[in-house]
């Protein structure tokens, strides 16, 4: 397999938001990230962007059609199709507890308190919590807690 282009992950994704320019705002305040990357049209709206937490990247985006791209079918996001999930990210964090409340404390909803997801002594264990962004995106942030004993 051939390696990626430096500093690009081999998986990234776009999340779609009504606001996608506010939306930039509010996962860099609410959940960390941090911009390394935004292209605004003329009428403000993003036509690109790029959010790093560590060695992670999202795109956010706007919703609804592609201006640029016609043929496209429309973005949506969950709040814009009655709360309905396509998709869940998973981002892991040093500290789940201190992410958690950081998160909360800048509008996340928690869906899921912080608590220990343990697989046995085989397999790993995770402590996690769950959240709805803005615009109702399920996150999942994680802090590994046990490695598989190998």
């Amino acid at each position: 397999m051939k390696p990626t282009p430096k500093d690009w992950p081999r998986l990234s994704s776009a999340v779609y938001y009504e606001d996608a320019a506010k939306a930039i705002d509010w996962l860099c305040k609410a959940f960390g990230f941090q911009v390394r990357l935004k292209v605004e049209g003329e009428d403000g709206r993003i036509m690109h962007s790029e959010l790093t937490y560590g060695e992670a990247l999202i795109m956010p985006a706007q919703s609804g059609p592609n201006p640029n791209h016609p043929g496209f079918p429309p973005a949506a996001h969950p709040r814009g199709i009655q709360g309905a999930n396509t998709q869940s990210l998973m981002l892991f964090v040093d500290d789940v507890n201190a992410h958690c409340e950081h998160a909360r404390s800048n509008g996340a909803t928690i869906i899921d308190e912080p608590k220990l997801h343990d697989y046995g002594p085989d397999y790993w264990a995770d402590r996690s919590y769950g959240a709805l962004d803005l615009d109702g995106h399920l996150w999942w942030f994680t802090e590994r807690v046990r490695d598989p004993q190998k």
